[in-house]
């Protein structure tokens, strides 16, 4: 069973930063992308960047230029670096890891969320 961490959301003023952290842990036998999503309150889970084995990374429109992912292959983590911050930012944010073991379908697995919040 593979379980993700969140860590490192809180409270932060506009324009602010902050750095979320996420490790995995269990039996993984082929990380295939790690990435983050949101939740706002009445809103559907977003995407919000997203980062290949291979370092490949992608991000949605409203964090390009702001958030940078990254990740550390030998520890199974994942990280956002969020910068400029806004209130629009402020919502549930979310790991996942997609593992493809060889020979088999995908699994998506969930952390369990780390509340970012931002006040104007």
């Amino acid at each position: 069973q593979v379980q993700l961490v969140e860590f490192g959301g809180g409270l932060v003023q506009s324009g602010g930063s902050l750095r979320l952290s996420c490790a995995a842990s269990g039996v993984i036998l082929g990380i295939d992308h790690m990435g983050w999503y949101r939740q706002a309150p009445g809103q559907p889970r977003e995407v919000v960047a997203s980062i290949t084995s291979n370092g490949n990374t992608n991000y949605a429109d409203s964090g390009r230029g702001r958030f940078a992912v990254s990740r550390d292959n030998n520890k199974n983590a994942v990280y956002l670096q969020m910068n400029s911050l806004k209130p629009e930012d402020t919502a549930v944010y979310y790991c996942k890891l997609v593992d493809h073991p060889p020979f088999d379908r995908p699994h998506e697995y969930w952390g369990q969320g780390t509340q970012v919040t931002v006040s104007s």
